[in-house]
C-alpha cells in the first residue's frame, strides 16, 4: 500500500506528540496510543494495539520506541518504521539536550522536584487506568487462558516477588502453546468438514 507525504507527516507528528507526553515509563503510552491510533484515527484496532504493546514490552529497548516502530512498520513498512522511530526519539533527545545545559539549576530547584513528584502520582493513575482497561478487554473475550495468566502473573509478581523476566517467559510459553493448540483445533475442524 502506497502512502503519500501527508500520511508520513501525520505519522511523524502523532508519534512525536505521543512521545512528548509520555512521562513515567512505557505503560503511559498505552492509553495515549489507544486514543490516538485506535479511537480517533482508526489506523489500527484495539487487538493490534495490545499486540504491539505486548511485543514492545518484551523486546529490548524503550517501550514507547518499540511500540511506535511496530506501529509504523505495520502501517507503512520500513519507511513507516523509520518515520515513527524518528518521531518518537526526537522529543526526549530535545528535552535531555536542554536539561543537560541547565542541569545544576534543575537539580537544586525545589519547584522542579515538586513537579516531578506530582507527575509520579499522575503516572500511577494512568498506569492503573491502563491495567483496568486491558483487563476489562480480556474479561470481555472470556478466554480462560489469558485470564488465568493475568491473575497468576499478578500474584507471582505482587506477592511472591518473582522476577518479571520469568513471568514474561512463562506467559510467552503459555501463549505459544495455547496458540498452537487453537491452530491445531482449527485445522482439525477444517479437515472434518465435507
Amino acid at each position: 500500500m502506497k502512502h503519500d507525504m501527508k500520511f508520513y507527516t501525520l505519522l511523524f507528528l502523532y508519534t512525536f506528540q505521543l512521545s512528548a507526553f509520555t512521562f513515567g515509563g512505557g505503560y503511559v503510552i498505552v492509553p495515549l496510543m489507544k486514543k490516538q491510533f485506535v479511537e480517533q484515527l482508526g489506523w489500527i484496532n484495539e487487538k493490534e494495539m495490545l499486540d504491539f504493546v505486548a511485543i514492545a514490552q518484551s523486546t529490548p529497548g524503550a517501550m514507547a520506541v518499540n511500540a511506535a516502530t511496530l506501529l509504523g512498520y505495520h502501517l507503512a513498512g520500513m519507511k513507516g518504521a523509520l518515520v515513527a522511530i524518528f518521531g518518537t526519539i526526537l522529543p526526549p533527545f530535545i528535552l535531555l539536550s536542554v536539561i543537560s545545559l541547565f542541569y545544576t539549576a534543575f537539580v537544586a530547584n525545589p519547584i522542579v522536584k515538586n513537579v516531578l513528584r506530582a507527575m509520579q502520582a499522575a503516572v500511577s493513575a494512568v498506569i492503573l487506568d491502563v491495567v483496568i482497561g486491558m483487563a476489562g478487554s480480556i474479561f470481555k473475550n472470556k478466554k480462560l487462558v489469558p485470564i488465568i495468566l493475568m491473575i497468576a502473573a499478578f500474584i507471582a509478581g505482587a506477592f511472591f516477588e518473582v522476577n518479571v523476566i520469568y513471568i514474561i517467559l512463562v506467559c510467552a510459553a503459555a501463549g505459544l502453546i495455547s496458540t498452537l493448540i487453537t491452530q491445531r483445533k482449527t485445522k482439525e475442524t477444517k479437515h472434518d468438514l465435507p
